[in-house]
């Protein structure tokens, strides 16, 4: 286990999963599957028999997490028994916090503040699973003051994850400087190859190390003027900016299995039942 005083993980489980819906009108799926699908709860569709938040509490216990808080809606506090039985199989402590309203990224990183209290944090998207190196180069990343980001090489994602290439190159990717600190986050950037590093193009896959300065800048962020929502790469670019703390990208040759359409559900269960990616 990792050398670090990294033990607290915050999840965003809130998501209203638009396109899982929308994607799963003409799949047959199995009942206990479509029950989540048709609700958009993503992280707690069934697995090969477990929740798919399952796996990866499961890893972030074999990283060093100890205690994972889920941010979810108040629709999901039914499931409050059953996600704290999934933590104890894996040795996490799980605990949820309430976003009252879905109102943005940053918004729900700031719902978990009474959880992290003053101490850093891994944070995640509840419906992607990220492997143990991935979470690993963060937990053990050592200069506390500093806040972190993981940069997944475009090349890697396309190979081992459950991603159609054109998928991957419409995410976005990270400007850095020549020692990795980053500049900004670019959205679908039209070229991604002017942002390539000597690391390859570093696509950003929502894996940080926060410090307790994050929720500062998740309350003065302002409304993304178009979507209306408070972002988290936001509310990363204020805290940036301000020059309240700098955030380093850690390059990391690895993958991500995602859940974004019902037709991911498939590709995703081969890939966990074989040991994920190809890891």
């Amino acid at each position: 286990m990792p050398g670090s005083a990294v033990r607290k993980a915050v999840i965003l489980a809130r998501g209203m999963g638009k396109r899982m819906r929308r994607s799963a009108e003409k799949l047959a799926l199995d009942p206990a599957v479509r029950r989540f699908v048709e609700r958009g709860w993503k992280p707690f569709i069934p697995i090969r028999g477990k929740p798919f938040i399952w796996y990866q509490l499961g890893v972030l216990s074999e990283a060093g997490i100890r205690e994972a808080c889920l941010v979810v809606g108040p629709e999901h506090l039914e499931l409050r028994e059953q996600l704290v039985k999934l933590g104890e199989e894996v040795g996490v402590e799980v605990e949820l916090a309430v976003q009252e309203k879905p109102l943005g990224t940053a918004n729900a990183v700031y719902a978990s503040r009474g959880f992290a209290g003053s101490d850093p944090f891994i944070l995640l998207n509840g419906d992607n699973y990220y492997p143990r190196d991935a979470l690993e180069a963060l937990v053990s990343a050592g200069d506390s003051g500093r806040c972190y980001v993981a940069g997944f090489p475009l090349e890697k994602l396309i190979e081992r994850s459950n991603f159609a290439p054109e998928r991957v190159r419409a995410f976005s990717v990270m400007l850095v400087d020549d020692e990795f600190n980053l500049i900004r986050i670019v959205e679908k950037p039209e070229d991604p190859e002017r942002y390539r590093t000597r690391s390859g193009i570093l696509v950003n896959m929502n894996l940080w190390r926060f410090n307790p300065i994050i929720f500062a800048a998740c309350e003065l962020v302002k409304p993304h003027p178009v979507r209306g929502e408070l972002e988290l790469t936001a509310a990363v670019q204020l805290m940036i900016d301000r020059g309240m703390c700098a955030v380093k990208v850690v390059p990391v040759n690895s993958y991500v299995l995602d859940l974004t359409y019902a037709s991911d559900i498939e590709a995703v269960e081969k890939l966990l039942g074989s040991g994920g990616g190809n890891a």
